[in-house]
């Protein structure tokens, strides 16, 4: 009895194909409208923190563009 079963890889797709899955499926995900929330000014923002955790993350990430 063998160990491994083979098995056929996942069918391939083109990009249009999977556009007009999307395409179709779209409808289904109607959001309602809402009212845009109002911005709010970065003077009115306080009280932020950020983990020190967080903070280490994002300052080991690479620049934008690289």
């Amino acid at each position: 009895m063998p160990k491994h079963i083979v098995t056929d890889p996942a069918p391939e797709f083109s990009l249009a194909q999977l556009r007009g899955d999307c395409a179709r499926m779209a409808p289904h995900w109607a959001v309602p409208a809402e009212p845009a929330p109002v911005p709010v000014r970065p003077s009115q923002i306080h009280g932020i923190t950020v983990p020190a955790a967080s903070a280490r993350l994002i300052d080991a990430m690479s620049e934008y563009g690289d």
